[in-house]
């Protein structure tokens, strides 16, 4: 087991060094391993085939494993291989020829486009609290980015003269994502304004800042979308990524190319970026059903 950990605690260092995994990506593959570890006993990671892995594999879904915390899983076990057959620890990858559970990607909840005006609308804009979440609910929606992205925003990734904003996302990639003028108007406003007024004289590099002069945490923020929904009378069920949803959904609805919507997400494989299709599609049948007279 502490040879295991070991080949375990390599694997995970070189993964955040070379992929820039986040830290709860890490630690799920962590306990995935060391569970994959347990189950072998007395058997060295390092002496494994297929068979012990579909074996594995076979138990843990006896034992109530879901088919995505099963696909997480040898995801785990996939990248632990590769990284040892790349280290010259292994000659074979025994993960080659198991095959993923196959899983019914739900389609996200995305808000129509009178629905993203209410709840842009929502804030009170009189305030300097207001004017700030006003000014990050619009530059969601503008941008696309993701909640981690827009909270922790600096002052040198926004470029009001360029109208727009220098993202480093997943995997440390980096992309610039164009600001419209409406968001760029907030932006200004807020920046001018309210920002001051919230930080009382503190200092920050940080974009969007708290009362309290710290930047803003996601549940915070999450928190916030709620709040300003029910205010906006939305009832839909929302998530921290429903205006990123939305944005990618309306590009596509108004003609926007897939391949730029992929690049304006972020997104490393466009098959993530073709869900968003089948969002439109949906509606397309939605409006279809409604207002054909055979419909």
């Amino acid at each position: 087991m502490i040879k295991a950990k070991a080949l375990i605690d390599l694997f995970l260092d070189a993964s955040w060094s070379e992929q820039g995994l986040s830290e709860n990506t890490l630690s799920a593959y962590g306990s995935d391993l060391m569970i994959f570890a347990e189950f072998l006993a007395a058997k060295s990671m390092l002496d494994v085939n297929s068979s012990d892995i579909s074996q594995f594999m076979a138990v843990r879904f006896e034992h109530g494993l879901s088919r995505r915390s099963a696909a997480r899983m040898l995801s785990a076990l996939r990248q632990f291989y590769r990284y040892l057959v790349r280290e010259g620890q292994l000659k074979v990858d025994p993960t080659t020829h198991i095959e993923p559970p196959q899983l019914g990607r739900p389609l996200p909840v995305s808000l129509s486009e009178d629905d993203v005006e209410k709840l842009l609308a929502a804030p009170d804009e009189t305030m300097a609290l207001g004017c700030r979440d006003r000014t990050m609910l619009e530059l969601l929606y503008a941008t696309g980015l993701r909640v981690s992205e827009l909270i922790s925003l600096r002052f040198e990734q926004i470029s009001l003269r360029q109208g727009a904003v220098r993202i480093v996302g997943k995997g440390n990639k980096e992309r610039l994502v164009p600001v419209g003028e409406q968001a760029l108007s907030w932006l200004e406003q807020y920046i001018s304004t309210a920002r001051e007024a919230i930080l009382a004289g503190r200092q920050s590099d940080f974009l969007f800042i708290t009362h309290r002069g710290s930047a803003m945490s996601r549940q915070a923020f999450w928190y916030l979308i709620k709040r300003y929904a029910r205010v906006a009378g939305i009832a839909k069920s929302l998530s921290p990524h429903t205006l990123r949803h939305a944005f990618a959904t309306h590009l596509l609805n108004h003609g926007a190319d897939l391949r730029v919507v992929q690049l304006l997400l972020g997104h490393s494989d466009l098959s993530t970026t073709q869900i968003y299709t089948h969002i439109a599609q949906e509606r397309l049948k939605e409006l279809h059903q409604q207002f054909h007279p055979r419909g």
